[in-house]
């Protein structure tokens, strides 16, 4: 079984990170997105801000595809 890891996404709107976090989760990204923007809202906008920052620094770039389309 090969190991699941947590790394932004292909699949991005800013950076990829709840992106990468619905893949992890094999969730909807949508889902993921509206849920953290609500809870952002919720907390004054200012902590989802930098809870954001943090996890843009902290999760790794996604594996490159090594094959190319033609």
């Amino acid at each position: 079984m090969a190991e699941k890891k947590l790394t932004r996404s292909n699949n991005k709107v800013l950076a990829g990170v709840c992106g990468g976090i619905a893949e992890y989760f094999e969730i909807d990204p949508t889902l993921v997105r509206v849920c953290y923007a609500a809870l952002s809202l919720l907390t004054t906008g200012f902590p989802g801000v930098i809870l954001y920052i943090i996890m843009l620094l902290l999760m790794p770039l996604p594996p490159k595809d090594y094959e190319q389309l033609d």
